[in-house]
């Protein structure tokens, strides 16, 4: 019976299947549905104000670091933010399925956009670039301990990039199902316990909202960090 609800417990992480025909595409094609779009008109209603209004802001704090050359991301790094920010949200409402809680998308958003910022510095100044792997003035004995060192952080940037993400995730969405069962079990049994465990439920929801926004940002933030060592 034990095993049985452990095995329940991690069910909601695995992809969604209809006449077994895996449904984590349409889950991830769900938010460019749900975007709005912009007004033709000249006063546009309170969302479309707000959406812009917030965009701006966010593309102004993360573009400020970063030089000239690295601000052509800017629409990129803009559409994975709110990409990541709305399947987050959305994975939070019942009977729904979060596709950034898998490993293996957040790796392969991970990946590629770090491999890029890594081609954009080897292009635009690769004498700069190498020079990450030895600091000026490192001895000579250690230098091939701190390439070595140098190129392992280097690779592991991604790796933490996905990991991140999903760990914080899943980490939540477990945490909140395992105080939903408890919620639930101890209704009939310990109403005033039941009443205390749900507010708990409702706390935490309302932190793993505030997560699902944090890890969206971190993210993309990360990625300009690392696009910032390579661009001039």
């Amino acid at each position: 019976m034990t095993m049985i609800m452990v095995l329940g417990f991690f069910d909601q992480f695995a992809s969604p299947m209809l006449l077994g025909i895996p449904l984590i595409a349409l889950a991830i094609a769900l938010p460019w549905t749900i975007f709005p779009f912009p007004s033709p008109r000249w006063l546009s209603n309170r969302l479309l104000t707000l959406s812009s209004w917030s965009l701006n802001r966010f593309t102004q704090q993360l573009l400020l670091p970063l030089n000239p050359g690295g601000h052509k991301w800017a629409t990129l790094f803009v559409s994975l933010m709110m990409y990541l920010l709305v399947l987050n949200m959305l994975g939070l409402l019942p009977y729904t399925f979060t596709p950034t809680t898998q490993l293996s998308m957040n790796m392969g958003l991970a990946i590629p956009l770090w491999l890029a910022t890594v081609i954009v510095g080897m292009r635009s100044q690769l004498t700069h670039t190498l020079g990450h792997f030895l600091p000026e003035g490192t001895p000579t004995l250690l230098s091939p301990v701190l390439i070595i060192i140098e190129t392992i952080s280097l690779l592991i940037r991604p790796l933490a990039l996905g990991v991140r993400l999903t760990a914080n995730l899943t980490a939540g969405h477990l945490l909140m199902q395992l105080i939903a069962t408890a919620t639930l079990t101890l209704m009939p049994l310990m109403p005033s316990v039941a009443t205390l465990t749900a507010i708990l439920l409702l706390l935490l929801a309302l932190l793993e909202s505030a997560v699902a926004v944090i890890q969206a940002y971190v993210f993309v933030l990360l990625l300009s960090l690392y696009l910032q060592e390579n661009v001039t």
